[in-house]
């Protein structure tokens, strides 16, 4: 087992620092050693029926990062709301075809409705394009094989997006079981509510999955990188309200060493937003982020630790640990697919890992795996 670090080291590792990226904003290394400046990245943005779609919004305030080339949208009502939108206003709209025949054009944000994400992704990794791929990644596990190997193949990069990932109590709590501050983790329970009207429970019902589709990804994802891939996966969905919506899911995640895991998402939930939460309990301590996020869509929720025993510069007991300021949800995570691009860094998730993730996300919806 690695040392635990300590205290300082704990919060200088959040947030930003945690993900690796250490040079200012569109900075690379001259060949005298000093920093040059780097040419934004050229990007487009397929679809915008993604419930996550206004990220853009993000993108397009990173300029040092990012040269936004213009998106597609084929379908002409989502295409006029777009356009009407600050999000959108002022970009060009063009085919996927013109997209992709941009010069230079380095990358590609996927932003299609969930379930149909995976084709045009696969065909800006066939034309040698870098992705974003917004969540869930389909309703296929072949389909999702097939487009991991061949980015693998052609070592481009898939950066799938989970928004919790760059969250600055979430990197805590990654790097502070990596380091065995909680000892072994033998236990999670992670819930993501909502509380929503008939037009999201219409929207729900048209996936098979119910709410697990749309919300669980995001808490498989934490649970899969603190804990591996489970062994057994079984799925509780169910319906409150006599209309067909499975508004209610539990999965219950079995590995080795009889370490569970829980993962629960609602519709139903009076003010679920606050009550997000993420709970990893360990030999010799615990671990609670709750809220998620502490502030609407800001990145950086609240964490308490829990210790049996000090350690790591952490008293024993119970105790709030400083995070740092509430930011913008996407920043970090477009900074960090800029660094991989530029290969300034690595994927800190790799194919496998996103191919697990997705594997267990099916599961804990009740959908088959080999179609």
């Amino acid at each position: 087992m690695q040392p635990v670090l300590s205290r300082r080291d704990f919060v200088a590792a959040s947030g930003l620092a945690a993900a690796g990226i250490g040079l200012p904003d569109g900075a690379a290394f001259g060949q005298d050693g000093t920093t040059a400046k780097r040419r934004p990245i050229k990007i487009g943005q397929i679809g915008t029926g993604n419930q996550h779609a206004y990220k853009m919004s993000t993108l397009r305030k990173l300029p040092d990062l990012f040269e936004v080339v213009g998106f597609v949208e084929d379908d002409p009502t989502l295409r006029e709301k777009a356009q009407k939108s600050d999000t959108f206003k002022g970009l060009r709209v063009m085919s996927e075809a013109e997209l992709l025949a941009v010069p230079g054009l380095q990358a590609v944000a996927v932003e299609t409705e969930e379930r149909v994400c995976i084709p045009p992704a696969l065909r800006c990794i066939r034309a040698g394009k870098h992705i974003h791929l917004d969540k869930p990644c389909g309703e296929s596990l072949p389909a999702l094989k097939r487009l991991l190997d061949e980015a693998k193949a052609a070592a481009l990069t898939v950066q799938v997006g989970y928004m919790y990932r760059n969250n600055p109590a979430v990197q805590f709590c990654l790097k502070a079981v990596k380091e065995g501050l909680i000892g072994r983790v033998v236990d999670l329970d992670a819930s993501m509510g909502r509380y929503d009207g008939a037009d999201y429970r219409r929207l729900i019902k048209s996936y098979k999955g119910g709410i697990q589709y749309i919300l669980a990804c995001h808490l498989i994802d934490l649970t899969v990188s603190l804990m591996g891939a489970p062994e057994r996966v079984t799925p509780y969905l169910r319906c409150t309200r006599g209309d067909g919506v499975l508004d209610n899911g539990l999965a219950v995640f079995e590995f080795d060493g009889g370490r569970l895991a829980t993962v629960r998402t609602s519709i139903t939930e009076a003010q679920g937003f606050p009550h997000r939460r993420l709970k990893v309990m360990g030999d010799k301590g615990t671990i609670t982020i709750e809220p998620i996020e502490a502030k609407g869509n800001m990145s950086g929720g609240v964490l308490r630790l829990a210790l049996e025993e000090e350690r790591g510069g952490y008293k024993k007991g119970v105790q709030t640990v400083e995070m740092p300021p509430l930011k913008d949800r996407y920043e970090d995570q477009w900074r960090e697919f800029a660094a991989v691009v530029n290969g300034e860094r690595v994927n800190p998730y790799t194919y496998e890992h996103d191919y697990i993730v997705h594997k267990s996300h099916l599961q804990a919806c009740g959908l088959p795996l080999d179609v």
